[in-house]
C-alpha cells in the first residue's frame, strides 16, 4: 500500500461513512441470500458492488493503492 497525502479527521469521518454504506448493501444482500429472494438478492448484489467500488475509488483519489496477491 502506498499512501501519498494527509489523512485526517475529515477523510477518516468520510471513509466511516463510506464503510458504513457498504456494511448496510452487504446486510441487505446477506439476507436477500437467507431468505431466497434471487430477485432482490442481485439487486442487492449490484448495489452491495457499487457500494464497494465507490469506498475503492476514494481510496485512489487520496492516492492508497493496494496491491493484492493471488489467492
Amino acid at each position: 500500500m502506498t499512501l501519498t497525502g494527509v489523512i485526517d479527521d475529515h477523510v477518516l469521518q468520510h471513509y466511516r461513512e463510506l464503510l458504513d454504506q457498504e456494511d448496510a448493501a452487504f446486510d441487505e444482500l446477506e439476507h436477500a441470500y437467507e431468505d431466497g429472494d434471487r430477485d432482490h438478492f442481485e439487486a442487492d448484489l449490484t448495489h452491495w458492488e457499487a457500494c464497494a467500488q465507490k469506498r475503492l475509488a476514494y481510496l485512489r483519489r487520496l492516492g492508497v493503492e493496494l496491491e493484492l496477491e493471488p489467492v
